[in-house]
């Protein structure tokens, strides 16, 4: 079952909503990445379904279907979420944030209160201003570039990403060769399997099809206060990243795992940043409270 659902927020912009699964399991908003789309890699329908989980996604502001909203910070994703929740009559659900969907997970934790059940990050990110944490450090050159831009040169940030919009809308797979060879080896691994590729194909051309505002205004909100402390956060939050992450590197969970209330972090070894879409079946598990060993055997990425 996959239900396609338009979202009206109070301030009148529209969210374009996604939900597969199963109608009465548990619900868990899947925040995607940077850039990413509703339609990101995930388990089949039907895998959820046997999982006993209603899974929720969107695409945030700017990306895909969803309209912009200029000058958003990570916070602001809490009321979308909540808009959500409301329209699907859901009162309480976890939420799993994967790559740059890990600091809007983070601020629905911290905003929504005790709605929010658990909360997992998936190759997060830390704050820009975090203390003692060298932000830049392992990250690949394309992020490092992307970054500093955001911070000092809006020009030249919406020009680099314009450019690699329009290339990756004229061949998607022309932003994974881009990535390449920045990739560690367990990412180059993971992106040669046929099926993920195709579906990051699909991903990034849903998200970038009315251009690059909403992969731009991530990065804006990434490298400026969140609009929240992670003080704020009080659920249990599960933090899993692979060791050869390149693209947000481990030291940004643990430097999290340093801050939470009630955080525990997994670094895995022999994984890198696209190993998130391979745990996801195993981390849906543990959200809704099952043996990760029910899950073996699910397809990680297939729809």
């Amino acid at each position: 079952m996959i239900d396609l659902v338009v979202v009206k927020t109070g301030d009148g912009r529209q969210l374009a909503v996604e939900v597969s699964g199963a109608r009465d399991g548990f619900p868990v908003f899947l925040l995607h990445g940077t850039p990413g789309s509703k339609s990101g890699p995930r388990p089949r329908p039907i895998a959820l379904y046997r999982m006993g989980v209603r899974l929720i996604s969107y695409d945030r502001p700017g990306y895909g279907d969803s309209t912009r909203q200029r000058g958003r910070r990570v916070i602001d994703a809490a009321q979308d979420v909540k808009a959500i929740a409301e329209h699907l009559q859901i009162d309480r659900f976890a939420v799993v944030g994967r790559s740059g969907g890990g600091p809007h997970a983070l601020a629905c934790a911290a905003a929504l209160g005790d709605r929010v059940i658990r909360t997992v990050v998936l190759v997060g990110l830390a704050p820009a201003a975090a203390p003692g944490l060298d932000w830049f450090e392992g990250m690949a050159p394309s992020n490092v570039d992307e970054y500093g831009e955001a911070d000092a040169d809006l020009a030249a940030l919406m020009e680099t990403l314009r450019n690699r919009t329009a290339d990756a809308l004229a061949d998607p797979d022309s932003m994974l060769r881009f990535l390449a060879p920045q990739m560690s080896a367990p990412d180059r691994r993971v992106i040669d399997d046929v099926t993920i590729r195709r579906l990051l194909h699909e991903t990034y051309r849903e998200a970038l099809q009315r251009g690059p505002e909403g992969w731009i205004d991530d990065a804006l909100a990434f490298r400026k206060h969140w609009g929240f402390e992670l003080s704020e956060v009080k659920s249990p939050v599960r933090l899993w990243h692979g060791a050869d992450d390149t693209f947000s590197p481990e030291s940004h969970s643990r430097w999290l795992e340093s801050q939470l209330h009630d955080a525990e972090v997994e670094i895995q070894p022999d994984a890198g940043h696209f190993g998130a879409m391979e745990i996801l079946p195993r981390i849906l598990a543990w959200v809704v409270g099952q043996g990760a060993e029910t899950t073996a055997h699910a397809p990680a990425t297939a729809r």
